[in-house]
């Protein structure tokens, strides 16, 4: 890793978020449904940021470059 960047234990700590934050969105929209076009939004958008995130993540620990 970086000099300056997170530690691969604070990447790890963010993966993990990452997927129980989508694991969470999805359980609630699988039990729930989506409701409306604002539900559709918070979906869109959590998905990306969850999966954007979770995706940094994978790409940042598979790097062969950092220790």
């Amino acid at each position: 890793m970086s000099k300056f960047g997170p530690t691969r234990g604070e990447v790890k700590l963010r993966l993990a978020i990452s997927l129980c934050g989508l694991a969470l969105l999805i359980w609630a929209y699988a039990t729930n449904g989506i409701g409306g076009i604002a539900s559709l939004e918070i979906a869109i958008i959590g998905t990306a940021f969850f999966g954007g995130s979770a995706l940094w993540c994978i790409v940042r620990l598979t790097r062969k470059d950092d220790p």
